[in-house]
């Protein structure tokens, strides 16, 4: 074992490292407005909103682990309170908190008001405005343990005392709302521990009078006289045990080590050989307390550098605990097992980085494996880093990774099943596409926006997806879309730097020219590559291999013809063209799409625009320009789109020639992350 993996352990056998360090993927509790009510439906401007404001929750929590906003978009408000435990790291909280704005969508879904709980954070929306607003539920949410205090009255008096000055101390507590402490109760050898918490937006009176409630119901409680309690309701809570379960709150860094002070000058020698020895010796004492105070310093600055660079391979496991990257790790015999042996009838299809098979868990659950390629150029701990990193990114149209295996050079991703198959299945079946009615695909284009957004601006990494297609978008049950292949940079040694790439891989049709040519690629190679899907889903056609009458057309250069000429309608799928009230909305998408493809990089929209227009029917359109490509009657070689747009292209042909260009078909995308 390494020295580093060494220290890891060593150091993860402490409870400050890893105590409350992640938020479980299940609420603790959780209170939805009205189970049995969808207060509004998916894709509507609420819904959007909604997301909208929860994905930037998280990054915007203050230093104290506090957020609230109260936002009026449009008719509707969003109202949001977030806060995480007093003594909980910044760096976790925000971890919490951004977990929980992903697991309230799930567990509420389409509510207005909703309430979720984790033991290092709560978070809280509604449709009214809450800041400043107590809110009790009833019944509360009341935990206990299931021993009684030897002496009943002289315990629940220390912990009647003990709560009440922390409620005090809390209510004053500032942006914290929040006291922790332990008192020596009467019994021997017996501490109490406790601490309580108001959300901060309260004020103190606000605090002092929701604290109060909750200890008046422990009386008439048959938890009364129990060792440990946990009282918790979406304005305040409070917790006591008789063994510690908090951290110290943080402490400001102790001032730098000082110098140890020069030793007293020596008297003066008598005279004659005795001064050169005096000097001598103070020379050497000066010598020798300058170099002590050298070595100190480059211990300290060395040990600093060290704490970071472990710090940061700590963090880089999933919410920073290794038990959590191994609880993601799969073996490779219950894979094998899973697949039957990777046998070739549980194939689904060949990737750019391996084939990916189909399998069953011994628990029945479903998963698709991707094998990937025997060299990615990692060691065995950074590979699991990476897909730690990848495997923290969840939002409702992503392919969720469940996990990872490796053994020797085998090397697998372990992701969820989706049961339809990829939109290419679908859309470019002329039985099939009949299946995907306008409110389907209309959903699916919303999807994968959304899901395109969230890698752009919302993820804790900044993701380029960089092979948006088709066969990339998966179905399923429901229809409902989910983004595959993203992420997949981190596990690949490539010569690539944040905006320019020496390698390209994605698949010709859907590629920004700027990326196809230069390599150069930012969030508006996603966007090109999202308006050329849109054009695809609306017409069901390809975009290579287009159609019209006897002739093979290029599907940008139809559209934009017939965008000019006025006669749109020819590129809606025939299929379509019988959907009463949907030309409007289809009519629009079309626009939207052509403002994603023109050329002008700086033309295209961003996705958070893009989704804006999806939703918002009464915003006005910008009238789009050519889109790259354009001119094209014919398509019967890809080399011509290249040398259209080297021709017109400002950039250096020299970097364009010296490229190396792969076109890829169902192939995993290459992507960038970025930490925010």
């Amino acid at each position: 074992m390494s020295f580093l993996k060494w220290l890891v352990l060593v150091m993860f056998q402490f409870n400050y490292i890893f105590h409350l360090s992640i938020a479980q993927p299940e609420f603790e509790f959780h209170v939805c407005a009205d189970s049995n009510i969808t207060e509004f439906s998916p894709n509507s401007t609420y819904d959007t909103n909604l997301n909208t404001t929860l994905s930037s929750v998280s990054r915007n929590m203050d230093s104290f682990g506090f957020y609230n906003s109260s936002i009026a978009l449009n008719s509707d408000t969003i109202s949001v309170i977030a806060q995480c435990r007093g003594d909980v790291q910044l760096q976790v909280c925000r971890d919490c908190i951004s977990n929980a704005t992903r697991k309230i969508l799930e567990v509420c879904p389409y509510k207005k008001s909703a309430f979720g709980y984790y033991e290092s954070c709560q978070l809280r929306y509604s449709n009214e405005s809450i800041i400043g607003t107590v809110l009790i539920i009833n019944p509360p949410n009341i935990l206990y343990s299931t021993a009684n205090a030897s002496n009943l009255n002289e315990f629940m008096e220390d912990v009647r005392t003990l709560l009440e000055s922390l409620r005090r101390e809390a209510s004053r507590g500032g942006k914290r709302k929040y006291a922790s402490n332990s008192t020596a109760g009467r019994l021997v050898f017996q501490t109490i521990y406790a601490l309580v918490q108001c959300t901060a937006d309260l004020s103190a009176e606000s605090c002092s009078n929701c604290l109060t409630a909750g200890y008046q119901t422990l009386p008439n409680c048959e938890c009364y006289g129990t060792i440990g309690l946990r009282y918790r309701v979406p304005s305040c809570k409070f917790q006591y045990e008789t063994s510690s379960f908090f951290n110290q709150l943080p402490t400001e860094a102790p001032p730098p080590l000082s110098p140890p002070p020069l030793p007293s000058p020596l008297p003066p020698p008598p005279s004659g050989e005795d001064d050169k020895t005096t000097r001598t010796v103070i020379i050497i004492i000066v010598s020798t307390v300058t170099v002590v105070i050298l070595v100190v310093c480059i211990s300290l600055i060395t040990m600093r550098r060290r704490r970071r660079k472990l710090v940061k391979n700590i963090q880089s496991i999933h919410g920073d605990d290794i038990s959590t990257a191994e609880s993601f790790q799969y073996d490779f015999s219950t894979i094998r097992a899973a697949t039957d042996n990777f046998s070739s009838d549980n194939k689904l299809g060949q990737g750019g980085f391996g084939p990916v098979y189909k399998g069953t868990l011994p628990n029945s659950q479903e998963v698709a494996v991707k094998r990937l390629s025997a060299d990615s150029g990692q060691g065995d701990l950074e590979f699991k880093n990476e897909v730690m990193l990848v495997a923290r990114l969840q939002h409702r149209n992503l392919v969720r990774l469940l996990g990872y295996c490796f053994d020797g050079t085998e090397r697998l991703l372990i992701y969820e099943f989706v049961p339809n198959a990829s939109l290419d299945h679908f859309l470019f079946d002329p039985v099939k596409r009949r299946q995907l009615d306008w409110e389907k695909r209309s959903k699916i284009i919303g999807g994968v926006a959304k899901g395109i957004l969230y890698l752009h601006e919302d993820s804790r990494l900044r993701i380029i997806h960089r092979d948006l297609k088709a066969s990339n978008v998966l179905l399923d049950e429901e229809m409902n879309p989910k983004i595959a292949d993203f992420g997949m940079a981190r596990l690949f040694t490539l010569d690539e730097t944040q905006g320019n790439t020496s390698r390209i891989v994605g698949t010709y049709g859907y590629m920004a020219p700027e990326y196809a040519m230069h390599g150069q690629f930012s969030v508006k190679s996603d966007v090109f590559s999202f308006g050329v899907l849109v054009l695809e889903i609306v017409s069901g056609q390809k975009n290579t291999c287009f159609r019209n009458g006897e002739s093979l057309e290029d599907l940008l250069s139809y559209a934009w013809m017939n965008w000019r000429e006025e006669t749109t309608t020819n590129l809606i799928d025939p299929m379509l063209r019988g959907s009463s009230g949907m030309a409007r909305d289809i009519m629009r998408c079309i626009h939207i799409a052509l403002l994603c493809v023109q050329e002008n990089i700086s033309d295209r929209p961003t996705m958070a625009a893009v989704v804006l227009m999806l939703s918002s029917l009464s915003l006005n359109l910008p009238l789009p320009s050519g889109p790259a490509y354009y001119t094209h009657n014919d398509i019967s070689s890809e080399i011509s789109l290249i040398q259209e747009y080297n021709s017109r292209s400002s950039g250096p042909r020299e970097l364009a020639k010296s490229k190396s260009i792969s076109s890829s078909h169902n192939e995993a995308s290459i992507t960038e992350l970025s930490p925010r």
